[in-house]
Parts: C-alpha cells; structure tokens; sequence
C-alpha cells in the first residue's frame, strides 16, 4: 500500500471513529443531578419556604408539616430550570394527601419568604371562619405568599382523589391526567419533563399528562384556589414542593434534573 493509501486509510478510520464517539454521545441520557433535599440532618439550604407550615427531615427523605393558617411551598432556590426533566420520587399517607410539585415558576417568588399572607382561622373542626376565608381569597387574588406560586407558576399535582384534572399528574386545572389509583403508602416516581411550552408527565413509567401552554382555549378557571390563566409562565423558572392542610403527609426521598433527552415528545 503506498503511503497516500496509508493516510486516506487512516483519516477514514478517524473519522468513522469520530463519527461513533458523536452517535454515542446524543443517544447517551445524561445522569440525573440531585437537588439535595437533606444535608446534615437539616432541609438542605439550598431550599427555602415560603407561606406557612414547612417540611421536616424524616430519615433520608422530607415529610410535609403542614398549618392550619393554609399553603406552603418549599423553593429551590439556588437555581432557576429551563427544559430539563425532573424526576420526583414521594409518598402519600393516603390518597387524598394534599401536595404537588410546582414548575416554571417567575422570579418574585423569592420576595415572598417571610410574608405569608393572611391565613386560615378554624374553628375545633377545622373549618375556617367565614372572615378570614374572605381574607385568604382576597390574598390569594393579590397572589400574596405561596399563592404566588399558583398564579406565576403550573402545578403537577399529587392528590389522587380528584377528577382528572385535579389528580396525581395533572397540570392542576389546567390538563388531565390518566394516572389509575394505587395504594398509598408506596413509593412512586413522576417525570415532569420541561419542554418549550409544554409539560409532560410520566408517572411509573407511563405517559399521564401532556400539557401545553400555547394551545387555544385552555379550560376556564373555575375556582379561586385555581391559577391563573394569565400573565404566561416563565420557560426558566424556579420549581418548589407544595404543604397543604393539617393531615395532608406526603414524604419526598428525591428530587433530581437531568437535561431534556433529545426523544422526548
């Protein structure tokens, strides 16, 4: 073989080489990335509440504490997500136990720590009275405390004891989900893929939710707890984990990202 042989020989295995190394790294998923939910025995820093109640450490994972003076939201605050996937891994006591997973939240939301809002008086039974549920409402309107979230952001939601547009995966109010009912008191994992206009929700390994933003005639709001339909969401907003009432537990073990995978539809 003469050396010019040689050499084209050689360029082409390098290139063929180069060209396996590329297939192999776009069809390569990214690792997940933790968002430390607990670091030496306390809520990681990294998360900070707004509104009432809050979250305690419960072994390895984080357990709602929730106050009868209404919502809370526990918010990353060390960064803001763009399209990205995010993996949850949580636990109901019971299927009617009251959180979710809030996404594409704007910025404000960090002004609202230490500013909660008027909140619930209940009376022995739990019922609030009528004055300060008018007052909720009201701040809740002014998107005071963690309502801000409701109005300047989307929630995926984890009751599953609702219609679907208010059960575990759905975009609340706002999308349906098809997730079918399982025991409480078991783990179960949700994907909530960011993407554009869109949330996509995998629940389990399966497609319950597919929500977009841009399309015409979204479902009415019906009910004042429900947000918003305008101003849009952000596409890189800050994401937080939902307290609701007394008796809604609902523990965390995990809250992981990763970059949105090239086959997501």
């Amino acid at each position: 073989m003469t050396p010019r042989l040689i050499q084209l020989a050689r360029s082409t295995i390098l290139v063929i080489s180069l060209l396996s190394i590329a297939r192999t790294s776009e069809g390569a998923e990214a690792a997940w990335r933790p968002l430390h939910l607990v670091a030496e025995g306390k809520i990681d820093p990294a998360w900070v509440h707004v509104g009432y109640g809050g979250f305690a450490v419960d072994d390895h994972s984080i357990k709602t504490e929730c106050d009868p003076k209404g919502l809370g939201l526990l918010v990353y605050k060390k960064e803001r997500l763009g399209n990205c996937q995010i993996r949850v891994v949580f636990k109901p006591a019971e299927a009617k136990s009251n959180s979710g997973v809030y996404v594409r939240i704007a910025d404000e939301i960090l002004d609202k720590v230490g500013k909660p809002g008027p909140g619930f008086d209940r009376d022995a039974a739990g019922k609030p009275s009528e004055t300060s549920m008018e007052a909720v409402k009201a701040a809740a309107e002014r998107e005071e405390g963690a309502w801000f979230a409701v109005h300047r952001g989307y929630e995926v939601q984890i009751s599953n004891v609702g219609d679907p547009m208010h059960r575990t995966g759905a975009i609340y109010s706002l999308a349906a989900s098809s997730a079918t009912p399982k025991p409480a008191g078991e783990w179960r994992t949700m994907i909530i893929a960011l993407k554009g206009d869109r949330v996509l929700v995998d629940l389990d390994g399966k497609r319950i939710t597919n929500f977009d933003s841009s399309a015409p005639n979204l479902p009415a709001r019906k009910e004042w707890s429900e947000g918003k339909r305008e101003p849009k969401r952000p596409q890189i907003g800050y994401i937080g984990l939902q307290n609701h009432d007394p008796g809604d537990i609902v523990w965390f073990k995990e809250i992981s990202v990763r970059p949105l995978p090239t086959d997501v539809k």
